[in-house]
């Protein structure tokens, strides 16, 4: 059964996000909605949600549809609400008064612990946040849940739980979700949008064997305006022959002929379409200057300690190699951030225990990008910071996805994806032989990730990372340490790491 119909629809803000987007939603469908940053993703969930007003088309919905909008932050005025405070103001006045015990079951089956609920949002991690916007669209009982970027700021602990209580929800109720965790998507969608500027692709089937099929169809298009192309290419050099002869021998037909050659080339060359390309991931392409170092870093029994002194683990004695790209596992709290400051500060000033290589230049990003200065703007970041000249500045920045329109201001002001994709661009810029990464997709959109995965594994380059992505570390990591109790081992791979961290998410 259908409950909303998309037909025809465009939206633009400024600059057109996309156009001519056809789209049924019916009862059952888990439909991942995928696209570059800055293309319509939230956008068209507004759009759904009833929140904006398309450009162009129209939208008809189910008599009464309750749609559940989940948006990425919470509200600015809300810092002092409490969780539970929260979710209970998402009922109507009369339920609330008389149906709270609707809060305690939506806390209860998303594993809200009753400390948590009492704390104010502003005191809370963004996962914490994440999971107080969802219960609060969950309690109004809608017909229809759309959740913008569910995962982000949430632990694998937490990723499993939200997959496991999507995966008990009834199966008839219709969910839209964005995401840039590839695994998430494949494991909670049946049908994947690609939301384009133009042409925008639906097919029946979860993230990656979508993203097959997606391919080969942009295979066929660019076969297709390749052949249109050719066409077109032979019916110039007919038209030119003929004209050539026409000329010569006066005749009017074959001139004639020549225009409609002529036409007919200029008619395929206009229907022509070539395949889409993604401009909105960026340029990523991170440099490695090369060593001749046996290890860049050695760490020699390292004890790894919380802010406030408190012992987490020894690190024993291991090493980084160039071409070794290892991922640290650990369940969160556990102290991989804090082994990440670690090899940082080593690496600029030392650090008691770890032995950085005289040849080492390490590229450095945390998971907030502290790197930035939100009061630079990204030309000054890259023009000011690096010798590549004010025209050549711009163009970098374009290639990074930061547009012409937003290289003047602040960097405060970019979303998180664009100061995702500065922060990769400047990374580049440094030249490294050793990437420390703290969570580097966080904001990357999936075409991004990719992006920035092919760099790591074709360029040879020597990394330390964290990461919550699970795709993303399976096929980035060459070698991985696990947090096991006090102590940071070696292991095959993450496997069994990653079903332990998605099994604790499981009943009971």
């Amino acid at each position: 059964m259908t409950i909303l119909n998309i037909n025809a629809l465009g939206i633009t803000l400024g600059a057109p996000l996309f156009t001519d987007l056809n789209l049924t939603i019916s009862k059952g469908d888990r439909i991942g909605l995928v696209a570059a940053n800055g293309r319509g993703k939230s956008t068209l969930m507004a759009c759904i949600a009833g929140e904006i007003e398309p450009t162009t088309g129209e939208m008809t919905r189910a008599r009464g549809l309750r749609v559940g909008y989940v948006q990425q932050y919470v509200p600015e005025d809300a810092g002092e609400t409490t969780l539970y405070d929260l979710v209970l103001a998402a009922l109507p006045p009369e339920q609330a008064d008389y149906e709270s015990w609707r809060v305690d079951v939506a806390l209860d089956e998303l594993r809200v612990p009753y400390d948590i609920q009492q704390k104010p949002l502003a005191a809370l991690s963004g996962g914490w946040q994440r999971t107080a916007l969802l219960a609060a669209a969950w309690v109004t009982e809608p017909d229809l849940l759309l959740l913008d970027e569910p995962t982000n700021h949430l632990d694998l602990h937490r990723i499993g739980l939200l997959q496991d209580w999507l995966a008990r929800l009834p199966h008839d109720l219709p969910v839209m979700i964005t995401s840039h965790d590839r695994a998430f998507l494949d494991a909670v969608t049946n049908r994947t949008l690609f939301l384009r500027a133009e042409a925008s692709q639906v097919f029946q089937l979860p993230y990656s064997k979508a993203r097959l099929a997606l391919e080969e169809v942009d295979e066929a298009i660019a076969r297709r305006h390749a052949n249109d192309l050719n066409k077109a290419q032979q019916l110039r050099k007919q038209a030119a022959k003929l004209k050539n002869i026409g000329i010569n021998s006066g005749s009017d037909l074959l001139v004639t002929k020549t225009k409609q050659l002529s036409e007919r080339a200029a008619k395929i060359e206009a229907a022509a379409k070539p395949a889409h390309q993604e401009r909105g991931a960026g340029d990523i392409r991170l440099t490695n200057s090369g060593t001749h170092a046996k290890a860049l870093i050695a760490l020699d029994d390292v004890a790894v300690d919380t802010p406030d002194g408190r012992r987490l683990y020894q690190t024993g004695k291991l090493w980084i190699s160039p071409g070794d790209r290892v991922v640290v596992l650990g369940a969160n709290g556990t102290g991989k951030t804090q082994l990440v400051r670690l090899v940082a500060q080593a690496a600029n000033a030392g650090t008691a225990g770890i032995k950085a290589a005289a040849t080492l230049t390490m590229g450095y990003s945390d998971q907030h990008l502290s790197q930035l200065d939100e009061a630079d703007t990204p030309m000054t970041a890259v023009a000011g910071a690096f010798d590549v000249g004010d025209q050549r500045a711009r163009g970098l920045l374009a290639g990074a996805g930061v547009t012409i329109q937003m290289q003047d201001t602040k960097i405060a002001a970019l979303s998180g994806g664009q100061r995702a994709r500065l922060a990769m661009l400047i990374l580049r810029l440094q030249q490294p032989n050793f990437y420390l990464l703290d969570e580097p997709t966080n904001h990357l959109d999936i075409e991004g990730q990719e992006m920035l995965e092919e760099e790591l594994t074709t360029h040879g380059a020597a990394c330390l990372l964290v990461s919550h992505d699970r795709q993303f570390l399976r096929n980035v990591g060459n070698r991985f340490w696990q947090i096991k109790g006090k102590r940071l081992v070696e292991v095959d791979d993450a496997e069994a790491f990653l079903a332990e961290e998605m099994a604790a998410a499981g009943p009971g």
